[in-house]
């Protein structure tokens, strides 16, 4: 027995909502879909994502708090390098070592969760890491 018959034996009525057939569609040019707010919107996402890594505000507090410079011997993009290379071999959360500076990564993320200096690091164990890039 089909379930209609057995709906119709039974006298349950069963409605879907009403469905329209009559839509038209027209078909877009190509020049409108790459200027739909969706696209600009996922451009602009995708060249964040493509710009380097992302510091979560605790990480920014330690760079300050420590007196980190970022920018003296290349050391952020070699730590964009750095997470770039991690996440060609598959790594979700990495401690990046850069001279004598640590980073914590989110890999997945693209984020520096935190940063420490070489006096930081002493006495310290590095959990919930499955990689360590060093450059």
């Amino acid at each position: 027995m089909l379930i209609s018959e057995y709906l119709q034996a039974r006298n349950i009525s069963v409605t879907t909502g009403k469905v329209n057939t009559n839509i038209q569609t027209t078909p877009q040019k190509s020049s409108d879909i790459k200027n739909s707010p969706f696209a600009q919107t996922l451009r602009t996402e995708l060249e964040k994502k493509s710009s380097g890594v992302e510091f979560s505000k605790h990480a920014l507090d330690r760079i300050e708090d420590r007196n980190i410079d970022m920018t003296e011997n290349n050391r952020l993009s070699r730590l964009n390098k750095a997470v770039e290379i991690a996440q060609q071999k598959g790594s979700d959360d990495a401690l990046v070592i850069i001279d004598s500076t640590a980073f914590i990564v989110s890999v997945r993320n693209n984020k520096v969760v935190t940063t420490l200096s070489q006096d930081d690091m002493k006495g310290n164990i590095f959990t919930n890491i499955d990689s360590t890039v060093i450059m």
